[in-house]
């Protein structure tokens, strides 16, 4: 088990859980990041903020915080 903020470039997984409470996990979920689906970490920044991964075939920007919420296997 791993956060999604600790993936490197070009690393796989599947979402095991989204952690944490309120908006930010609502947010995570409406946007296709549930447990089950598969993502790929396509690009990060120079400081690793933000991070863009794939998946559902499409591509998502996520903040470091956010990232940090999902865990994946």
């Amino acid at each position: 088990m791993k956060r999604l903020s600790q993936f490197a470039v070009g690393e796989r997984g599947v979402v095991l859980s989204v952690t944490g409470d309120g908006a930010i996990r609502r947010r995570l979920f409406d946007m296709g990041v549930t447990p089950g689906v598969e993502v790929r970490l396509r690009k990060k920044a120079p400081f690793g903020d933000p991070i863009e991964i794939t998946l559902r075939g499409y591509a998502l920007t996520l903040r470091k915080a956010e990232a940090a919420r999902v865990v994946l296997e």
